[in-house]
Order: structure tokens, then sequence, then C-alpha cells
């Protein structure tokens, strides 16, 4: 026992110790300010596009598939390996020898500006699966720096990142912990534990100090009624649980597909996929265009005007704004495609209570897509700061992951993951 406690003391007050404590604990706090600060800046960008296609309904159509276009060449040329969500090269970082590639200080900075970027030109993208990009490049660039043991480097800088992006762009600690323990280490390791909830603790509370206490979704006090309103559950989770995972799936075929078009044609490629993406947003004025944010807000909040088309043309343009090639993520408009469908369904099917029904929708489309129930029902519930849904979240994300899993078995960020770990191990 005394051995123990020696030897305990001895960590405590250790020079190294504490260098590795205070590197870490500068790298969390690095996160939650950067994060606080892409958050700010893509807000302003989505809200310039708006403003300038409330300017003229035309000018998308020559801006977007430009813009998508000029955003792909310094992808390629400026920032390579910025591409996509970030989650996949998060991923395959945790596996892969060759981090330096995946993991970067100019990575990072590189996902910032270019995303913003995106959303200024219209593209349907979020921020948070670029925040865990960032997330996880500030932790281990730091890492590298204070020469930490390989432990720290290999799993508990990269996890503790990423799970403190997640938890600084939603405002939702306690996902970004599920996030990193469910969806990015299949194999997380008790001794990560305090790593990863020390980083969410720290970038949590720095980015509430910047941008203030908020709930994403603002708040809402949907609940079912009663036990015939629980139907909604079985009806939102396999509906949004099949359309989830059809969407994955097709993400992933197309992915394939046009793989080698977007090696020999990127430019062609990106302006292909900008015009679609100018053209379903003039036709759905724009409401598909950006991260969807608002769009689901008013939703969740019951202010929106009914719109049984913006789900629809909210997927095709996050399905093409993701095969440009240009760096953004699928999170948030996942949660705004599916309070769209939650609404449709409320709508066409009203078992119980409108804003119910689009809470479940919107847990059972993104358990769909990303087929991780947990983080999926948590960061449902601490978005909307509703507890009285808990129960109702857990069996639509639940079931709404198996619907999923009978159409596209292949889980979406580790498929992916799966092109960045060619030339690495």
């Amino acid at each position: 026992m005394r051995k123990h406690l020696r030897r305990s003391r001895r960590k405590l007050f250790s020079l190294k110790a504490w260098k590795v404590r205070l590197v870490f604990w500068i790298g969390a706090i690095l996160v939650g300010s950067v994060s606080a600060l892409f958050a700010i800046l893509s807000e302003k960008a989505d809200m310039l596009f708006h403003r300038i296609a409330a300017e003229g309904h035309w000018i998308p159509l020559i801006m977007t598939p430009l813009g998508l276009a000029l955003i792909v060449w310094m992808t390629r040329n400026l920032a390579p390996g910025s591409q996509g969500s970030g989650i996949p090269q998060a991923i395959a970082a945790l596996e892969t020898r060759s981090k330096s590639k995946l993991l970067s200080i100019r990575i990072a900075i590189g996902k910032i500006v270019l995303t913003v970027m995106g959303l200024i030109f219209g593209a349907s993208i979020g921020r948070e699966g670029p925040s865990v990009h960032i997330g996880a490049s500030i932790m281990y660039s730091l890492g590298r720096f204070a020469k930490f043991p390989p432990h720290y480097m290999e799993r508990g800088l990269i996890l503790a990142g990423s799970a403190a992006g997640i938890a600084a762009a939603f405002n939702t600690p306690l996902a970004g912990i599920v996030f990193a323990i469910e969806e990015m280490s299949k194999s997380f390791e008790q001794r990560n534990s305090g790593i990863v909830t020390t980083a969410v603790v720290f970038a949590g509370l720095i980015a509430m100090m910047i941008l203030g206490q908020y709930h994403y979704f603002g708040t809402t006090s949907a609940y079912l009624p009663d036990i015939t309103a629980w139907g909604a559950v079985l009806v939102c989770g396999i509906i949004g649980g099949l359309l989830g995972g059809m969407f994955t799936s097709l993400l992933l075929y197309l992915t394939d597909v046009a793989a080698p078009f977007i090696r020999n044609y990127p430019y062609k490629v990106a302006i292909i996929c900008g015009a679609a993406v100018a053209l379903i947003g003039y036709y759905s004025g724009y409401q598909s265009s950006g991260t969807g944010y608002h769009a689901a807000k008013a939703i969740v909040t019951g202010t929106a005007e009914f719109d049984p088309l913006f789900p629809l043309s909210k997927i095709g343009a996050t399905m093409a704004s993701y095969l440009s090639g240009i760096p953004g993520g699928i999170f948030a408009p996942s949660l705004a495609t599916g309070a769209g469908i939650g609404a449709d369904l409320g709508h066409w099917l009203p078992i119980a209570p409108l804003a119910a029904m689009v809470m479940l929708g919107m847990v059972a489309y993104f358990s769909g897509v990303v087929q991780a129930p947990i983080t999926a029902f948590i960061i449902v519930m601490e978005m909307t700061d509703n507890q009285d849904m808990l129960l109702p979240l857990i069996a639509t994300s639940f079931l709404a992951y198996g619907s999923a899993h009978l159409v596209c078995p292949r889980p979406l960020y580790h498929t992916l993951a799966q092109t960045f770990l060619g030339n690495g191990k």
C-alpha cells in the first residue's frame, strides 16, 4: 500500500507528468477555441450565401459550380488530405503508421478555410465532422511536439481530440465521449477514458465561454402522451432507418463508381456536382443549401412551413456536395434531413404530436446514416434539451440501426476510412 502511495506521489509531482498534462490541457483548450471560431465562421458563411441568393436567385447557378471547382483545386494543391468529412481520416489515423499524412496543423487550417468556403458557395455540408478532424489534428500535432509516449500518440490523443471536436461543435459533452467510444474506436481502452473525458470538459467549457450556453436546436417539450403514440417509434424507426441506410449505401456505391472519374477529371466532377447542388437549391428556395441548421431548428421548434420535398432536396444536395470532393461533413445535413422526414411522417401519419415525430425522425435517419445508435440518441437529446423523450429516442435509434443494417451492412465512416489505409500500414 505504501509503495503504491509513493508511486502515486512521484507520478503526481513528476516534471515529465506535468509536461504531459499541461500540453494536453493546452491542446484541449485549443480544440475548444478553434471549434468555437469555426462555428462562428460557418454561421456567417451560411448567412452570406443565403443573402447572396436572396439578391439574385440565379447567382448560385453560376457561383456554386465554379466555387466548388475552386475549392477542389485548393484542396488538392494546398491542403491534400482535408477532403470529405474528416471522420474517416481520424479513424484511419488510429490504425495507420503514416498518421502525419492524415493529421496535421496544415490539414486542420485547410479544413476550416475550405469548409467555410464551401458554405459561402452554397454546398450542403456541415462543420461537425470537420471539427473531429481538426480536433484530432491539433491533439496529434501537440503530442508530436511534446514527444508524448506512443500510447498517448496512437490512441488517447486522437480519440480525445475527436471527442472534444464533437463536444465543442454541438455543445454536447456526453455525446462527444460516447462518439469516441462507439464510432471512433471499436477497441476503446479503460486507460483512455480519463484522457477523453478531460479533453471534452476543457474543450466544452472553452466553447461555451465563447459561444455562450445554448442548445443546438433550441428546446422542445415534445413527449409521447400515451401508449398508442408509441406507434411513432415503429414508423419513424423503420422508415427513417431504411432511408438513412439507403443514403449510406448509395453514397458508398457512388463513391466507388465515381473514384476513377474524380482521379482523372476532378474539376469537371466538381462543376457537375456543383451544378446539381445549385439546381436543387434553386428549386427548393435554397433551403437545401448550407448546413440545414436553420431549417432543422425551425422544424424542431414548429416555426417552419411544411415542405414535403425538403428531405428529398436535402439528401440530393448533400450527396452531390460530398461527391464533389470538397471538405465538409454530413452530420448537420443528416440531422436536418431527419427532421424533415419526421415532419413529413407527422403530417401524413399523425399518430403522435408533430414535435415528437420530428425528434424521432431526426434520430432515426441520423442513426441509419452513421450506424452509431448510442451517439445518435444522446446527441439529439442533448441538442434539444429534452429528457422526456429519452426512452422513445433510444428505442427509435436502435430500431433504425437495425433497419439500416438490412440495406447497408457496411458502416459509413469505417468503410470510407479504408481508402486512407492503403499505403499507411
